[in-house]
């Protein structure tokens, strides 16, 4: 049950307050048993080279865990609005994740979305850290939310780093969320149409000339007059526009992850995102669907000799559906992604190697025992082929260079409560 209480007093204690302010206490918990099994396959054979090779099977890491979150994310939260008149309004909202299964987190920090907001006619101002437009279409348009073994694969290679380092795809950082984030939320009065617009500060230090800079070593081992290791790193600019009308919803969202780059070598890395998403109730079932692209490249002051490093583009669409049924609902989803490396392997007579691939099958339950309470269960299979080594989550995979990832599977069986 939601708790209002009545802000008397300013946070700072100096006095009582002149408008009163409704406060929201809200938040879910989520709690269930996952299993988790990836397996790779030695897939070489003897050759002319080597005759005698002794293939070595399959190896397979496993887990089984209590999980939490895999319904609904679990969280606890605080939101309030306060009326200014005029139909203005101002608002904040300071969202925690927590880890109901182990109680080791709890409200240590408001990564989920930390944000003040200022709204009217005019629509809404909303700053701090929030999701990025492009995350929505992931979110909205996946039967599973993106949580879970049954989420979308789009969302699980996204967030699987391919270039190394920290982050996602790209080592984006700013897929999911993003920080120090300015967003525009279009008002609600038109006709169905509604968007988002978002610029976040990367907040790194400039410095004009660069020889004011400190000091430091170049990647050749000499001395720079000064050194900048980033200058842009941690952007985003995105925007997402939608249409929805009765039982219909479809939007397109577009963003630009500024993810790395380097003031002296005069390379900039990021990840451009592309996709549309579009759901329809016809009341005996709803079905989902969303198509993606997004790129990682670099961009060179200079282009080197042999053209630098390769751009990475991977693709992918998902189709969905939920099934009322009695008290519970029915979930389903396939998806599939791949990569485009940009990269010839060589082989004999021009071939090349084909590009990493995957898809992916999830069907579950949901029994709702009230508004609040439910009972979940959830299975979920991935397929790897050509070196790609997507996980519905748990264990990565194991062998070595020997082997190749090919299926993961995994299921939830949880219970969650929302408050």
């Amino acid at each position: 049950m939601k708790r209002t209480f009545i802000a008397v007093a300013t946070l700072s204690g100096i006095g009582l307050a002149n408008a009163q302010t409704s406060v929201t206490m809200f938040g879910v918990v989520d709690v269930g048993v996952s299993s988790y099994s990836s397996k790779s396959q030695d897939m070489n054979r003897g050759t002319l080279l080597n005759p005698f090779y002794l293939n070595q099977g399959s190896r397979t890491a496993s887990r089984t865990a209590l999980s939490n979150g895999n319904y609904a994310s679990s969280r606890l939260g605080f939101r309030g609005t306060e009326d200014l008149g005029g139909g203005m309004a101002a608002s904040f909202w300071l969202e925690a994740p927590i880890s109901p299964d182990d109680g080791s987190t709890g409200i240590a920090t408001f990564q989920r979305r930390s944000t003040v907001s200022l709204s009217g006619g005019f629509g809404e101002l909303r700053l701090g850290r929030d999701y990025v437009p492009t995350a929505w279409n992931d979110i909205v348009f996946d039967p599973f939310g993106i949580v879970g073994v049954g989420r979308s694969l789009i969302f699980t290679a996204l967030n699987t780093n391919t270039r190394g380092g920290p982050g996602g795809f790209g080592g984006d950082l700013n897929y999911n969320r993003a920080s120090n984030s300015i967003g525009y939320f279009f008002p609600p009065n038109l006709g169905g149409f509604y968007g988002q617009l978002m610029y976040a500060i990367n907040e790194n230090t400039k410095y004009d000339p660069g020889s004011t800079t400190p000091p430091g070593l170049n990647a050749a081992g000499g001395l720079n007059p000064g050194t900048v290791a980033t200058v842009r790193a941690g952007r985003y600019i995105g925007g997402r526009v939608g249409y929805a009308n009765g039982p219909f919803d479809v939007a397109l969202s577009y963003g630009n992850s500024t993810t790395a780059d380097s003031f002296y070598v005069g390379t900039t890395d990021s990840v451009k995102t592309l996709n549309l998403g579009a759901s329809y109730d016809f009341g005996p079932a709803q079905l989902f669907g969303e198509l993606s692209r997004a790129t990682s490249s670099r961009k060179y002051a200079t282009t080197p000799f042999g053209g630098g490093v390769p751009d990475t583009d991977l693709t992918g669409y998902l189709v969905g559906v939920k099934v009322p049924v009695g008290a519970g609902l029915i979930r389903a989803s396939y998806s599939q992604v791949k990569y485009d490396l940009n990269t010839p392997v060589g082989l004999p007579f021009g071939a090349t190697a084909g590009d990493p691939k995957a898809n992916k099958l999830a069907i579950g339950y949901v029994h709702n025992l009230s508004k609040r309470t439910a009972l979940y269960a959830t299975v979920a299979r991935i397929s790897n082929k050509n070196g790609a080594a997507l996980t519905v989550g748990g264990p990565s995979f194991v062998g070595g260079s020997a082997f190749t990832p090919k299926t993961s599977t995994g299921y939830d069986l949880g219970l969650r409560h929302a408050f």
